[in-house]
């Protein structure tokens, strides 16, 4: 909801009861995840407060247990911890704090770049390059160099959104719709987990079937609905900390069609429930397949939906004074 003067206005939601209902399947791993996750941080301190830690653990931890729920454990951590390393470098390098000093987000973004590439391991005191490298040779030691090089680039991809978001950030009127639709999927990572899934849960589509046409298409309705999910569920909380208005799909629509908040919010809401039956329709239609790398894939398309569904109701989410995390990704 939001407040003008003493008036309250509940601010309209999509609806997923008939496409992605829950409650959704959940890793029995969770809480191993979690207890590894905090021990990671030890290894690699990437976050400033034992308050940020413990909440971002938290909802990584619950997010990947829904995001893979078949997942092996030693798999499932891997994922976790890959998750958790984008958001802690977005919440401590990324959004308003690059905005105040996007020369440093770049010169971070260079280091990391250098560890893509396949540069010497960097030392233990720069924990985000260095748990970067951690992370790469694992997933590297796990899969073949297609699925790998398909992870790394993903992560190259989100990278360069993250640079492009903080140039935008105090200025979102100067974006174009069409612009931030095709750059908000990377910058809320649904790309690199829809990369990761093949790794994860140990399935590899041919090149002809990554080419279909059908796949394409659900794999773009899934990272759109990803995105535009997560700008609904934290439009007040990045609009609480201002003073411009959130670089979202709420505040482009508004510019595109004007009108005021409710009305962007219900103009977004059903683009989210349209892209939700686009995405349902896809899901059927794959998964209807005899077992096969293109039913696996549905299935994790439809969980990592899920997830992002899933991902509102945390607390990180609910409004200013109950989300305890400096982002809302």
């Amino acid at each position: 909801m939001t407040r003008t003067g003493d008036a309250v206005t509940i601010l309209p939601q999509p609806d997923f009861t008939a496409t992605f209902p829950g409650p959704f399947p959940a890793s029995p791993h969770g809480e191993r995840t979690e207890r590894r996750l905090l021990g990671w941080l030890e290894e690699y301190p990437l976050l400033p407060s034992a308050r940020a830690r413990s909440v971002l653990v938290n909802i990584t931890s619950h997010g990947v247990s829904r995001t893979f729920p078949t997942a092996d454990a030693d798999d499932l951590v891997l994922f976790a911890e890959l998750l958790l390393w984008l958001t802690a470098f977005d919440d401590v390098h990324g959004e308003s704090n690059a905005a105040n000093d996007l020369v440093a987000l770049v010169d971070r973004t260079a280091e990391l770049t250098l560890v893509l590439a396949g540069g010497s391991p960097p030392p233990l005191t720069n924990p985000f390059p260095a748990a970067l490298y951690d992370l790469l040779a694992r997933f590297r030691a796990r899969t073949g160099p297609a699925a790998y090089l398909r992870l790394a680039a993903s992560l190259r991809d989100t990278l360069m959104a993250l640079v492009w978001e903080a140039h935008h950030v105090a200025e979102p009127e100067r974006v174009a719709l069409a612009t931030y639709l095709e750059m908000r999927p990377h910058t809320v990572f649904v790309r690199t987990i829809i990369a990761a899934a093949e790794i994860v849960l140990d399935y590899e589509l041919t090149d002809a079937q990554r080419a279909l046409a059908p796949v394409r298409h659900l794999e773009t309705a899934v990272a759109n609905l990803a995105g535009w999910i997560n700008d609904l569920a934290s439009y007040e909380r990045e609009a609480a900390r201002g003073p411009a208005q959130p670089l979202s799909l709420p505040t482009l629509l508004r510019a595109r069609h004007g009108g005021n908040l409710e009305e962007a919010f219900a103009r977004a809401g059903g683009m989210c429930e349209n892209e939700a039956a686009v995405a349902r329709q896809g899901i059927t239609s794959l998964a209807c397949d005899p077992p096969s790398a293109l039913a696996a894939h549905a299935r994790a398309l439809e969980d990592i939906a899920r997830s992002f569904v899933w991902h509102t109701s945390h607390a990180r989410y609910q409004g200013p004074e109950r989300g305890a995390a400096h982002t809302s990704r």
